[in-house]
C-alpha cells in the first residue's frame, strides 16, 4: 500500500484480533493511535547542546515550550553530532529490515527516514510500542556488536541506542501529511540531498 493511498483511522477500536499466541493474562487494549517515534543513538546529543536546549525552552512562553522544543530537537540532531553509526550502508540497512520485519504484524509502517545519528517512524501499532521499539534496539545492538569489528565501525560505545524514546501522537489528517512531509524532507533540511526522493534510507526514495 502507498502512503498516498494510506487512510487512517482516527476512532478508537479494539485491539486487532491476529496473535498466534495465548498470552498469560489478559494485555492491555491498546487503540489505533499514530505515532511518530524518533529514535537516537547514544551520542547523538552532546550534554552541552543538551544543556543550551534547556536555557532556550526556558525562555519561551510556556505555552509555546514543546513545541519549540520539538523543533530545536530535531535541529540539534540534524547538526550530526555523534559517531553517526548510520551512515554506514550496512547498518542503516539492517535498521531498515528491522522496521519491516514486524510490518502489519505489530503495526503498520506508514513513513521512516534514517538519517546519520538517528532514524523517524511513522506507524500504526497494534501492541506496546515500548516492545515494539525495544524489538528494534535489540535486533541491530546485536548486529553492530557482531559486526563492528569486521567493518570497522566506529559506535557510540556499548550502548548503541539512547535508553528513551521520543513520540507524539498524531491529532488528526491535516497533522498526518504534514507530519510525512517533515519527515522525509528532513534530510534535504539537513543539506544532506536536493530531494526526498534522493534520501536512500528513507520510505519516500525512488531509484534510477
Amino acid at each position: 500500500m502507498s502512503i498516498d493511498d494510506f487512510k487512517p483511522r482516527f476512532t478508537r477500536t479494539e485491539i486487532w484480533k491476529g496473535w498466534q499466541r495465548t498470552p498469560p493474562k489478559p494485555e492491555r487494549q491498546i487503540p489505533y493511535d499514530l505515532q511518530l517515534i524518533t529514535l537516537r543513538l547514544a551520542d547523538s546529543l552532546p550534554a552541552s547542546a543538551m544543556l543550551s536546549l534547556q536555557q532556550e525552552v526556558r525562555a519561551q512562553p510556556p505555552q509555546e515550550r514543546v513545541l519549540y522544543r520539538r523543533k530545536r530537537l530535531d535541529h540539534y540532531l540534524q547538526q550530526g553530532h555523534g559517531c553517526c553509526l548510520l551512515k554506514h550502508p550496512k547498518m542503516a540497512a539492517e535498521l531498515a529490515d528491522a522496521l519491516e520485519s514486524q510490518n502489519r504484524k505489530r503495526y503498520k509502517l506508514i513513513a521512516w527516514c534514517i538519517m546519520p545519528n538517528h532514524a523517524q517512524i511513522l506507524l500504526e501499532p497494534t501492541y506496546a510500542t515500548p516492545r515494539i521499539i525495544q524489538g528494534w534496539k535489540t535486533a541491530t545492538t546485536h548486529w553492530m556488536q557482531s559486526n563492528k569489528e569486521a567493518l570497522a565501525l566506529e559506535t557510540p560505545g556499548r550502548l548503541l541506542w539512547m535508553r528513551d524514546y521520543w513520540d507524539r501522537y498524531i491529532k488528526d489528517e491535516q497533522d498526518l501529511h504534514q507530519s510525512i512531509q517533515e519527515l522525509h524532507g528532513t534530510p534535504v533540511s539537513a543539506g544532506l540531498c536536493e530531494q526526498p526522493q534522493q534520501w536512500r534510507w528513507s520510505s519516500a526514495y525512488e531509484s534510477g
